[in-house]
């Protein structure tokens, strides 16, 4: 159907996620794309066992029986759809398609039409993409990398969608060329858990299993929105209040998919109208977290200290924390009432929380993008460990962290070694195993990597993956970034911005989705990844691909390797592809955790990787979990200013839009909305779908996103939301967090112009 953009619809938002208007949108996105028959058939193959990995979320898979009408939501429907659709990107629309006329294209038209076939070139001065042939392609970046005078010169980026046989060649390489300009989609999502969580637990990586939903007996959600990012979250916490549990959502909006939902494939649901999921909802003002749960702890520590109740597992902090005293007399310092009227949370429900907080030993902490990309992003993850450990709701069953990862692998490829700041340990393995001196100089992360291409001191850009421009913050500026390249080189399935601002040459390579078979020299092959708790598993894609032209991912970094490495070493590119079994050696080799790895990860269900914080061993340098001391955050805002936060619509995953409609938050026909509070729209003179422009000023560059309709929503008041990619052209590249370097995409402050 067309869209009649000029004309968006506002309808009441919903109350319930999931039911019969889920199964028709997957079904629809399905047909638009493939054939019913070939749609079916591999929606039924998507996180199965012998299957393939869905291509979207990391939510994990449960670990003994699938179901058997379908292990995927809504959302792993449309991304299936996207990358298996038969519509096809080649020669001949690179030839009516002038990349400048690409550029005026938004983000959702250039995702719909279809599938990269062959790799395709933009010499110098060039208008248009023109084929390539793959030995001329490799040739090109080979002696492209060979003619820099430093190999610092040359970033290398990874999307969470890259396995780990996949990026483990990846870093291997890069460092054998010689630089850590290894910059990736963690740098700008869940690194400031990362490094909240290695500074408390001793490990950057959540603590519970998928079953420990199950048996908790409170579960609280903080930034995060599964109905429309982790779908299938839903049905884990549908069995929580099954047996037991209570949930409390934690957010600035309210959101379908924590208020009711109706799972599809439970009959009961279509006649009781599903199950409330959140027992309470604090809508706390955006960035607000910390006041809120000092708020908490606070409660909890005058129940502790004046009624007797013993609500602080002391003899856990006793036998396994450090700083205890410390935060108490911290926390003391703090007004109670203060701090809940900073939250923005009604006095009554964070006293009813705190009630609950009281009463349960058994606590699990989700959280995702509404916590991290703060500047204050470490401290918030720290200020919920804080909480846990208060609690003793670390290393046992049904309680711990739970940083709710975006990417199917992104994980996974941190554990590979993709990042910009390996361990000591990883790089003297790689020197013993490989015989050669990796770098040990700290490379760019993803906004250091944005600066050096600004300052032209990195010259080369290559993307595993990724849309880097729609992903990253300050549009223009990253725009500028890649532009200032002597080449840019994108691995990708299908087109994006990215392609369309390129270095003085242009290279894209077209590679195997997911759902597509990898026939290698020794046969069919297979890849792994690791889900957002920690467990490893097979992905066997079994569709034809969409091109005969296609390579594997590990085929194209070993292809590149060969052309661009002067000295080898021991490494026989040819032969690690010839059968993945050959780079999983080399893994077992060189990662902690992967011995047998072959073996166990043919096991049915994968494998789970050692998880020190699981276990109740903090391998922090005193070996005990740490209490720690975060300040509130300062928003000093002006007279007319509002606090904007970033967010995806629900046809929408990372930077793909599936479609033009937001149908829990009842958007319709629109992207480039801001919702705002009635009483901050009639402080305005705004009425509904008046057109506005956003400003942000930072450092004294002003940055202005135009052509915004206004949309009234239950929101806090001097908060505001808006969709990514379209705002983000307002968030500067300086606007990061503390020791994580995150973009802070979800607290910009800005001003609300009205058109006309």
């Amino acid at each position: 159907m067309e869209l009649d953009l000029e004309n968006p619809q506002i309808k009441q938002a919903a109350n319930t996620a999931g039911g019969w208007k889920a199964i028709r949108s997957a079904i629809s996105h399905v047909l638009a794309e493939m054939p019913w028959q070939k749609g079916f058939r591999t929606l039924n193959r998507m996180n199965q066992h012998q299957g393939f990995d869905c291509p979207g979320c990391a939510w994990p898979d449960p670990d003994h029986k699938r179901s058997s009408l379908g292990e995927y939501c809504e959302n792993g429907a449309k991304a299936l759809a996207e990358e298996a659709t038969q519509k096809r990107v080649d020669a001949t629309f690179f030839q009516q398609n002038a990349i400048a006329q690409l550029q005026t294209q938004s983000d959702y038209w250039l995702g719909k039409q279809g599938r990269l076939t062959q790799p395709m070139y933009r010499p110098p001065q060039g208008t248009h993409y023109e084929p390539i042939s793959w030995e001329d392609a490799f040739e090109k970046i080979g002696q492209k990398l060979k003619s820099l005078e430093d190999p610092n010169q040359a970033i290398f980026y990874t999307s969470g969608r890259t396995s780990n046989e996949a990026a483990f060649l990846y870093q291997l390489f890069v460092r054998m060329y010689g630089t850590n300009n290894l910059p990736d989609c963690s740098n700008m999502c869940h690194e400031s858990s990362g490094t909240g969580l290695s500074e408390t637990l001793g490990i950057g990586k959540g603590s519970v299993k998928l079953e420990d939903f199950y048996a908790s007996e409170l579960i609280l959600i903080l930034g995060q929105n599964p109905g429309t990012n982790h779908p299938r979250m839903l049905s884990a916490l549908q069995k929580a209040k099954e047996n037991g549990a209570k949930i409390i959502s934690i957010n600035p909006l309210p959101e379908s998919g924590l208020i009711r939902f109706k799972n599809p494939q439970d009959y009961r649901h279509f006649l009781n109208g599903g199950v409330q999921l959140s027992d309470l909802f604090l809508q706390v003002k955006i960035n607000e977290d910390i006041a809120l749960l000092k708020a908490l702890m606070l409660l909890l520590l005058e129940k502790d200290q004046n009624q007797g109740q013993s609500v602080f597992d002391h003899d856990f902090i006793q036998e396994h924390c450090l700083d205890y005293e410390a935060l108490v007399q911290d926390l003391a310092s703090y007004d109670v009432a203060q701090l809940i009227a900073q939250s923005g949370v009604e006095a009554g429900l964070v006293h009813q929380a705190a009630d609950y907080l009281a009463s349960s030993k058994k606590i699990i902490i989700c959280w995702a993008m509404g916590l991290t990309q703060h500047q204050n992003g470490v401290a918030n993850i720290r200020e919920c460990v804080n909480l846990l450990l208060l609690k003793g709701s670390i290393g046992k069953p049904g309680a711990g962290t739970c940083p709710v990862r975006g990417h199917s692998n992104v994980q996974g490829d941190r554990t590979m070694g993709i990042w910009e700041k390996p361990k000591p340990a990883l790089l003297d393995k790689l020197q013993e195993v490989f015989q050669f001196s990796p770098p040990r100089k700290p490379g760019y992360h993803t906004v250091a990597s944005i600066e050096a291409m600004c300052q032209k001191k990195a010259q080369v850009f290559i993307a595993m993956g990724g849309n880097f421009i729609s992903a990253t913050p300050d549009t223009l500026l990253t725009q500028e970034a890649l532009e200032n390249c002597e080449m840019t080189v994108q691995v990708s399935t299908k087109l994006n911005r990215s392609h369309l601002h390129t270095g003085k040459e242009g290279l894209i390579l077209p590679c195997l989705g997911r759902s597509e078979e990898d026939i290698q020299a020794s046969g069919p092959q297979f890849v792994s990844v690791e889900n957002s708790m920690g467990v490893v598993h097979s992905s066997q894609g079994q569709e034809k691909p969409a091109s005969g032209q296609l390579l594997s991912e590990p085929m194209i970094i070993a292809r590149l390797a060969q052309a661009s490495l002067a000295h080898q070493a021991s490494i026989n590119w040819e032969k690690l592809v010839e059968n993945y079994d050959h780079i999983r050696d080399l893994i077992e080799a060189v990662i902690p955790g992967f011995e047998d790895y072959k073996q166990r990860v043919r096991q049915k269900g994968g494998f789970y990787l050692p998880n020190g914080a699981r276990e109740g061993k903090f391998f922090t340098p005193e070996q005990k979990a740490k209490f720690s001391l975060n300040p509130l955050p300062q928003h000093q805002l002006k007279q007319g200013e509002l606090m904007m936060m970033t967010i995806r619509s629900h046809d929408q995953f990372n930077t793909t839009i599936y479609g033009m409609h937001d149908r829990y938050r009842g958007i319709f026909q629109a992207r480039k909305v801001v919702m705002m509070h009635q009483a901050d729209m009639e402080a305005r003179d705004l009425k509904e779908l008046d057109q506005v422009n956003l400003i942000s000023e930072y450092d004294g560059i002003k940055r202005v996103a135009e052509g915004f309709k206004v949309v009234p929503y239950d929101i806090p008041k001097t908060c505001v939301a808006t969709y990514f990619p379209e705002a983000n052209v307002l968030v500067p590249l300086q606007h990061k967090a503390d020791k994580s370097h995150t973009p802070a995409s979800k607290s910009v402050i800005i001003r609300v112009e009205k058109v006309g």
